[in-house]
């Protein structure tokens, strides 16, 4: 099968989003599927093996000054080109970090216009490489943002068209009026375009069904799954000697709720009864987040968590895995409902339990792994207890991170994530032919 998978680049970090694409983009190669990877805005940066394309479409450079700037859109594609080298885009995004949904409402509302907004130019261009090059069986859109295409995809190349649903929300509803309405009404109208949809947790499958007024029954739920290559067998228990070690893994900013760990443990830190213990975040730092780490740092360093807390930086994936193997305890207490999860999927294919807020895909994780426990999000009290209580219980603690482990062994891997989207598009595109053309018998 030929699959054009269209995902959407983040700027200068790792992200869930191009982690999942790729994940998913190699497995499904594996199983012998013929995969186009195509990245949109920027390139794709992973910390694994990227099999995504060498080239960007829709280049960050050029659909912000077509955006800006209507004369821009008439120059010839040769003179700007140049401005879609993943060099040049590299360059202009190092250190962005996340995109401000604030500044970025009529590029968001002409982007889902598709063929009518202010980049069917690039989309033209897309399309007519998907049918010179690629003449897929099966379009996938990372996310519902992508939606203006699949109409003139659907046109012009005819495939089936599945979009993922990967938390994109977060951004949307930070879009100011008038723009959110019109990207609400935007989405709703081009989301009746596509044949399915597919969300890595039932949590975000009811989410978006009501928010893009879509039948719940499009909607497919495909289990996020970790590349476990490198992972091998959960590591010993660390000496007795050792403090205890609390992580956190995830981009360092507010939303996802480095703040809120570091308040429990200094909470924790006041209790006799723990044992010595440290705290350690890894993640990127985009530029506009760096005041907020340095504001935790001189807060711990001011209080009872005093060379206790430290931040080690962005990681490869071999320092990644290193890293959640040295692990007692793990949490992300996200701002926000979380629609993905991968670290705490990845901190428990470590055999380290995990201790997450009860809501968005989180509560899944427990009750599908039974591989951590749930605090009520929001509430730092109830953290720092939750942690408490298994720092002093070690023997359990270690069972839920056994048993995590298992159940992301058993059935949160890559491999199976694959088998079930490419089951998908087989219901979508039908059976496959014979060698003599005529459709293969069904069973």
């Amino acid at each position: 099968m030929q699959i054009a998978y269209i995902a959407a680049g983040a700027a200068d970090m790792v992200c869930g989003s191009c982690l999942h694409d790729n994940t998913l983009a190699r497995a499904l190669i594996r199983m012998g599927e013929q995969v186009t990877l195509v990245p949109t805005y920027t390139p794709l940066k992973t910390d694994e093996e990227n099999v995504s394309l060498g080239r960007v479409f829709f280049g960050g450079v050029n659909v912000f000054l077509a955006q800006q700037f209507a004369a821009y859109r008439l120059l010839p594609r040769w003179l700007t080109r140049g401005l879609d080298s993943p060099r040049v885009l590299r360059w202009a995004t190092r250190g962005a970090g996340s995109v401000d949904p604030a500044q970025l409402g009529p590029m968001t509302v002409s982007m889902l216009r598709g063929e009518l907004g202010g980049q069917r130019r690039e989309l033209e261009e897309l399309v007519d490489w998907l049918l010179a090059e690629v003449k897929p069986d099966i379009v996938h859109l990372s996310n519902s943002m992508l939606l203006g295409m699949a109409r003139r995809i659907s046109q012009r190349c005819g495939p089936p068209i599945v979009c993922a649903l990967s938390g994109e929300d977060l951004f949307l509803e930070g879009l100011p009026q008038p723009y959110y309405d019109e990207v609400r009404g935007l989405l709703r109208e081009r989301a009746a375009e596509v044949d399915a949809f597919t969300a890595l947790n039932a949590y975000y499958a009811d989410t978006m069904a009501q928010y893009l007024s879509v039948p719940r029954s499009r909607i497919h739920v495909v289990p996020h799954g970790v590349d476990l290559e490198g992972y091998g067998e959960a590591p010993p228990a660390r000496g007795p000697g050792a403090p205890l070690r609390i992580g956190y893994l995830a981009r360092v900013c507010h939303a996802k709720g480095l703040h809120q760990l570091v308040e429990a443990c200094e909470q924790m830190a006041a209790d006799p009864q723990m044992p010595a213990f440290e705290l350690v975040a890894a993640g990127y730092l985009g530029k506009g987040d760096r005041q907020y780490l340095r504001d935790l740092e001189r807060a711990a360093e001011r209080g009872r968590l005093a060379g206790r807390f430290r931040y080690v930086g962005t990681l490869s994936r071999v320092e990644k895995i290193a890293f959640l193997q040295s692990l007692d305890l793990f949490s992300i207490p996200t701002v926000y409902q979380e629609a993905k999860g991968l670290p705490a999927l990845e901190a428990l294919a470590c055999g380290v339990p995990v201790v997450l807020p009860d809501h968005g895909s989180f509560p899944e994780i427990i009750a599908a792994t039974g591989g951590g426990v749930l605090f009520r999000a929001g509430d730092v009290a109830h953290l720092a207890e939750t942690l408490r209580s298994l720092a002093l219980q070690r023997e359990a603690a270690q069972e839920h991170g056994e048993r995590g482990r298992r159940a992301v062994i058993e059935r949160f891997h890559a491999d199976r994530m694959a088998a079930e989207t490419l089951s998908l598009y087989q219901t979508l595109t039908g059976p496959p032919a014979t060698t003599d053309g005529k459709a293969g018998a069904q069973g």
